[in-house]
């Protein structure tokens, strides 16, 4: 796009949400994403509200008119990341003056002026819940040159009038609430996200049709603890089972839950329907009672492990993952084993492994991080090798077993294979041979590793 387009622009939205006319020359909007599938789902948002309001999306950044950059709070790397990203993006500002570079997330909520007054590169920041100022931000910025700020957080946002602009695929990321209230000391997100704010559930299942209607055979249902999720009488089962009948023919999942809010009456819609996938996403984060009191997590290990029981016995064929931090403050030597002995003893098919970050905020970011960077590296690594291990085993025990698959595209490291996900969500490799995305597949398992099964399509009478 040339500078001069940009002069052309009339804006087409004020704070109030009315339009105007908008001018044959189209503003070109490119958006970079990090973190977690929250990130990605708030990403679709903004498409969907930019789009509405006279923006080309572009997946070319060298044909962006504006630059938004969706940010991660979560650990230190994730925001070394997007500073360094900053860094590279200054030779597009160099080249074109006039490009409008934006911050957005959950960094743009923690760091706020810092990010105009010492980047020199950015030009708005906008926390999670002032998504619907950018069009007149931009406006303002371009009628007048003032940078934008926009980072209040909000008790009842939770954009369920917007229609996300999704890539065409197979799967959706649909985001059920937004917030939380559970305050782990440390986690940043209840400061950069707000608190607990769930959409009404006819919103939900009016957007999952539509997602059916234009050809999506997977759906994650998302929040930052979908547990706490309330509409009106209406809890996250309720809210689970509506859509699990709402959409048969489509698969439903979620994430992620926290074990203090887990309930029987959830186990139970989830093994109740067919459509709703066997696979949960449980963090535990410690094995130590100790430390997860320290976390201020609310739940026990004997408890963790008593919901660990009921799926089992409710859905004996689950797929189970969590989440560990490595090297949380205080951390000794027997809580770390105590961490390692909950891995065995469950056997998670997957896990997120990480080593503790500290955020300020959090009341965490009061304590002393006074576990060495080479202890955390090392206890990281003992983890990661035991799920490894764990993984792999389970993998290699599904040789021969026979699951349904919906093809999701083509595999990363040979276009003559193709990529689907079980009901526990586990990523097959198998063969082209005429399928593509969108089919649902029968495949004898051939052989697995940690990561990835591979295996063939069967005719199954």
């Amino acid at each position: 796009m040339d500078e001069r387009d940009l002069e052309k622009y009339i804006p087409i939205e004020t704070f109030t949400g009315e339009t105007t006319e908008v001018n044959s020359t189209r503003n070109k909007l490119y958006v970079e994403t990090y973190g977690c599938q929250m990130n990605f789902a708030d990403t679709e948002i903004v498409n969907g509200i930019m789009g509405k309001n006279g923006y080309d999306i572009t997946e070319n950044i060298d044909d962006s008119a504006i630059i938004l950059i969706n940010t991660c709070s979560i650990r230190e790397m994730a925001e070394a990341r997007v500073l360094q990203r900053l860094t590279e993006i200054k030779k597009y500002k160099k080249k074109n003056p006039k490009l409008v570079v934006g911050i957005i997330g959950c960094m743009a909520e923690r760091m706020k002026r810092d990010l105009i007054t010492k980047k020199g590169v950015v030009d708005l920041v906008l926390g999670p819940d002032e998504y619907r100022k950018l069009p007149s931000l931009i406006d303002n910025l371009i009628d007048t040159g003032e940078k934008g700020i926009a980072v209040k957080l909000s008790r009842v946002e939770t954009y369920d009038d917007i229609m996300p602009i999704r890539k065409e695929g197979i799967s959706a990321w649909l985001s059920v609430m937004r917030g939380c209230d559970k305050f782990c000391s440390f986690c940043v997100v209840p400061y950069t996200r707000g608190r607990e704010r769930s959409r009404p559930l006819e919103g939900v299942i009016n957007e999952i049709k539509i997602l059916e209607q234009e050809g999506f055979k997977d759906i994650t249902l998302l929040g930052q603890n979908v547990n706490s999720y309330r509409s009106g009488e209406f809890d996250f089962s309720d809210l689970l089972a509506a859509c699990a009948k709402a959409v048969p023919g489509v698969r439903i999942r979620f994430t992620t839950s926290h074990p203090q809010d887990l309930s029987m009456k959830l186990i139970e819609t989830i093994a109740a329907y067919d459509n709703i996938c066997k696979y949960i996403h449980l963090p535990v984060q410690s094995g130590s009672d100790r430390v997860l009191e320290l976390m201020k997590r609310s739940y026990t290990i004997e408890h963790y492990m008593k919901i660990m029981n009921n799926i089992r016995k409710l859905i004996p064929e689950v797929s189970l993952s969590t989440d560990i931090i490595s090297g949380f403050c205080t951390e000794t030597e027997e809580d770390h084993k105590m961490t390692l002995d909950i891995m065995r003893e469950v056997k998670y098919d997957g896990a997120y492994m990480f080593k503790y970050s500290p955020r300020e905020k959090t009341k965490a970011w009061q304590y002393e991080d006074d576990v060495d960077e080479e202890t955390k590296t090392r206890r990281l690594m003992e983890i990661v090798e035991l799920q490894r291990n764990i993984s792999e085993d389970k993998n290699s025990a599904l040789t021969g077993n026979i699951f349904e698959i919906v093809i999701e595209g083509i595999s990363k490291k040979s276009d003559k294979m193709l990529f689907g996900r079980t009901d526990g969500n586990k990523t097959v490799i198998i063969p082209v041979n005429g399928a593509k995305a969108g089919d649902k597949l029968k495949v004898r398992i051939t052989r697995g590793n940690s990561a990835t099964l591979f295996g063939e399509a069967v005719t199954v009478n």
